[in-house]
């Protein structure tokens, strides 16, 4: 067939889809809502997986996170002697020593990162702000990915003899140093002053990240080496350290003087006995995540005495599980939109079918003035391919539309790929081909005479 031939064809079936303005937009809907369906959902589903992706960042690759948790006993009241009974098991809580030996005995191991986080004021210049100072080691900000904006890192002996440093989060920054360099100057923390010697760069952390997953909000953190806090501040599982409970070490072993009673001779929960506050575990490789756990979690029994005071969670495949809901949830919903261009493309069939028994007089006259049966199909197969790409067109700025307003008013993020563009504009024109052979065929194979003599 020649050019000339199929831009006739091309003419007389626009002709004709302009003839039926309405018939021919209400054949597109179900295209129209199938592809702006389609692009929203892979916005959402592109949205989510990047936030998985965020979120494993913050929290960093293959990691184990050893939380504290305090043991909740009560002494019941015995019948006869009228004494509380005792716990039969003490432990020293999660400290410095638990952080050494994971390091040490566990082969699998990459990196710990042992934290310590005291709630503190934080004043200079007349400002005053409630913040956080957290005593970490150098691999904290390895683990977390948090990458220095200004200035360094602690040195050796800043670390290991606990000198007063810090290293600023960007809010604390933005608010205590606005218009002077922060790296060098000083900052009074709690009751210490302590000099800045690097400043992080801005983290952005979303509020389901930080409820989620316990991620903090790293701006506005105070980091100083963990000997520093302990030293200054607070060591629960030292006299000295100034610790305000009841639990204190003597030659290595724990004697605890108790909690408070209650009016009804039951004892209040126990104050916080441990050093440490959180403990990650970075492991060298993902299959070994699972078994290095177990090996933590017996080591930290034997070391504990038996007692089970601490949690271990492993953020990463809480995450794959999310993200796994959220595929499971992207499929649903991409599967009724794909079902939705199905209805599309059998509704365009319906109505090419119904338009080739309305034109059979059409056809008939087309064929006895020297039309081909590959003109007619050509002519048939134009409908139904421009009525499939103009609904698709029509469908991906609804879909835009649809995704921008979905992260405007509901604050679920969505992110538009070019991909998922053209694959939606591929399917439309795909869908027009498909559903619009059996009529044009149809409309090809009546016999002419037959057809003109159609009433």
């Amino acid at each position: 067939m020649t050019k000339a031939r199929l831009l006739s064809n091309l003419s007389i079936a626009v002709n004709a889809l302009l003839a039926n303005k309405m018939r021919s937009a209400l054949t597109a809907l179900g295209i129209i809502f199938g592809v702006a369906a389609v692009i929203a959902m892979l916005a959402i589903g592109n949205g989510a997986q990047q936030e998985i992706l965020e979120q494993i960042r913050l929290v960093g690759v293959n990691n184990i996170v050893i939380k504290p948790v305090l043991e909740q006993t009560e002494g019941d009241l015995e019948e006869n002697t009228g004494k509380v009974e005792q716990p039969k098991r003490f432990s020293r809580g999660l400290d410095m020593a638990d952080a050494q030996s994971i390091r040490k005995f566990v082969p699998t191991v990459l990196q710990v990162s042992p934290e310590l986080i005291y709630e503190t004021d934080v004043i200079r210049a007349g400002i005053r702000r409630s913040s956080r100072i957290v005593g970490v080691e150098p691999s904290y900000f390895e683990i977390t990915n948090l990458a220095l904006k200004e200035g360094g890192h602690f040195t050796e002996e800043q670390l290991y003899k606990g000198q007063g440093v810090c290293i600023i989060g960007a809010s604390i920054r933005k608010k205590f140093f606005t218009n002077e360099d922060a790296v060098g100057n000083y900052i009074k923390v709690g009751n210490h002053w302590l000099q800045v010697v690097g400043i992080l760069q801005e983290t952005l952390v979303s509020e389901k990240a930080i409820e989620n997953l316990g991620i903090r909000d790293y701006n506005m953190d105070i980091y100083a080496p963990i000997k520093t806090v302990l030293g200054r501040y607070i060591n629960r599982a030292s006299v000295l350290g100034g610790s305000s409970d009841n639990t204190f070490f003597v030659n290595g072993g724990m004697v605890s003087f108790g909690g408070e009673e209650e009016g009804d001779g039951k004892k209040k929960a126990p104050k916080n006995y441990h050093q440490l506050d959180r403990l990650v575990v970075q492991v060298k490789e993902s299959e070994a995540v699972t078994a290095t756990t177990e090996v933590i979690l017996r080591m930290l029994k034997r070391r504990h005495n038996e007692v089970v005071d601490f949690e271990i969670t492993i953020p990463e495949q809480l995450l794959k599980q999310q993200q796994r809901t959220k595929d499971i949830f992207n499929i649903v919903l991409g599967a009724i939109a794909g079902i939705s261009l199905l209805v599309g493309g059998i509704g365009i069939m319906n109505i090419m079918l119904a338009s080739v028994l309305e034109r059979t007089r059409e056809i008939g006259t087309r064929r006895a003035l020297g039309a081909t049966q590959q003109d007619v199909i050509s002519q048939f197969m134009f409908e139904a391919v421009l009525i499939s790409l103009s609904g698709g067109f029509i469908g991906i700025v609804l879909g835009v539309s649809m995704a921008y307003g979905i992260e405007l008013f509901t604050d679920i993020q969505t992110i538009i790929s070019p991909l998922s563009i053209l694959l939606s504009f591929g399917v439309s024109a795909a869908i027009g081909l498909i559903f619009g052979i059996t009529p044009a065929r149809k409309a090809a194979l009546q016999n002419p005479i037959e057809s003109l003599r159609y009433e």
